[in-house]
C-alpha cells in the first residue's frame, strides 16, 4: 500500500490558497482514477483508490499545516507501513510558481506543516513533491493564504497535472524513477 498526503488547511476559505496545493494535487489524482472508498480517520479525510492494482491512500489531514504529522504518524503506524511508501505533496516558496521538484528525503526547509511531520514520524526519510508557489515580497502568511493570480492559474494547472503524472510514477516505478522523469 502507498500513502500520498496533500498538505494543506481544511475549510472553504483555504480552498484554492497557496497553501493548499498539495490539497488541490489529491484532487488532481482523484479526477484520474476511481476513489472506492472515502472516510475520516486520523484527523484526516481518506480516499481508498488504486493504481494499476497497487492500493493507494490520498490523504488529506484535517489539523491544519502546522499540526500535519499528528494525523500523518497515526495513520503510518496503523498500517504499519515503512516511510518508503510515504510520499507528502506541499508548497513552496523558494520555488518558481508552478515548478515540481521530487525528492527521496530531506529536511523541511522551513516548511512547518513538514517540520510537523518529520518531528513526529521521528525521520525525514520519505519521499515529497515541493510544488513552487513563489516567495512574496511583503508578510508570507499573507501569501500562502492569498489566492494564485489570473497569470499564475496556467502554470499552476501545469504543475498539478505533472504532480499527477509524477505521483502515478511513484506508485508503479519507485522514487528513483519518478526524479529522473519529473524533475
Amino acid at each position: 500500500m502507498k500513502v500520498i498526503v496533500g498538505l494543506g488547511n481544511p475549510g472553504r476559505k483555504y480552498s484554492d490558497t497557496r497553501h493548499n496545493i498539495g490539497f488541490r494535487a489529491l484532487e488532481e489524482l482523484a479526477r484520474r482514477h476511481t476513489i472506492e472508498k472515502e472516510e475520516s480517520r486520523f484527523d484526516s479525510i481518506i480516499g481508498h483508490m488504486r493504481i494499476d492494482g497497487e492500493k493507494v491512500l490520498l490523504v488529506k489531514p484535517l489539523t491544519y499545516m502546522n499540526l500535519s504529522g499528528k494525523a500523518v504518524q497515526p495513520l503510518m503506524r496503523w498500517f504499519k507501513l515503512d516511510l518508503a511508501e510515504l510520499i507528502v505533496v506541499y508548497d513552496d516558496m523558494d520555488l518558481a510558481p508552478g515548478a515540481v521538484r521530487l525528492r527521496a528525503q530531506g529536511g523541511s526547509g522551513g516548511h512547518k506543516g513538514m517540520t510537523s511531520i518529520i518531528e513526529r514520524l521521528g525521520s525525514k526519510e520519505f519521499a515529497r513533491i515541493r510544488i513552487g508557489i513563489g516567495r512574496p515580497d511583503d508578510e508570507a502568511i499573507d501569501w500562502v493564504l492569498g489566492k494564485f493570480s489570473t497569470a499564475e492559474q496556467k502554470l499552476i494547472k501545469q504543475a498539478l497535472d505533472r504532480t499527477g503524472d509524477a505521483l502515478e510514477c511513484w506508485v508503479r516505478q519507485g522514487i528513483d524513477r519518478a526524479m529522473n522523469e519529473y524533475n
